[in-house]
């Protein structure tokens, strides 16, 4: 299974990244960084600087049919960067188009809601985005995980790193079906 992982260039929530890509390597899968720039992107530590990784592909190369489930990790300024950027907006939302699992965590829901793709749906995240996601038609659950399951498509959402283990055990098990 390829997994791709979208993220800005620079505002990722490290552990958001890392503990997920983990699990899916541990678990036998294949994951891919994607991102609206080539290079290296910047992850942080809250807000400190952390490490940077390198990009698989560009938003611009990669297409959803080319894997099999989307991870979107948070980080306050990373899903902000992509829901501005038509292109990182177009990739996830191609994913719900195909039928395909989407796993989001945090601030990572910031993306969907500019996809277009809540409406119907419950889901969590980090509490400040309730609004947001109330306003795109979802319905906001305090909630370790949520899974959200909508015609052929699934959701799964996490609050927090504090919910990773959680996170990382439903979206794996989801992936799997």
């Amino acid at each position: 299974m390829q997994v791709a992982f979208l993220v800005a260039p620079e505002g990722i929530e490290q552990v958001e990244l890392t503990e997920p890509w983990q699990a899916v390597t541990d678990a036998g899968h294949t994951p891919k960084l994607v991102s609206t720039e080539s290079g290296r992107v910047q992850a942080y530590n809250h807000l400190d600087k952390a490490d940077t990784f390198p990009v698989d592909r560009t938003v611009g190369e990669a297409r959803p049919e080319d894997f099999d489930a989307l991870v979107l990790p948070g980080g306050v300024a990373n899903p902000d960067a992509l829901r501005m950027d038509d292109d990182a907006v177009a990739f996830a939302k191609g994913f719900f188009d195909l039928g395909k699992p989407v796993a989001a965590i945090c601030h990572a829901p910031w993306t969907l809601v500019e996809a277009d793709v809540l409406r119907g749906r419950t889901l969590t995240s980090w509490p400040s985005l309730r609004t947001d996601i109330t306003n795109a038609g979802g319905t906001w659950v305090d909630e370790p995980v949520k899974v959200c399951t909508a015609g052929s498509n699934t959701l799964i959402t996490s609050r927090k790193p504090d919910d990773l283990n959680a996170f990382c055990e439903t979206f794996l098990k989801e992936f799997a079906r």
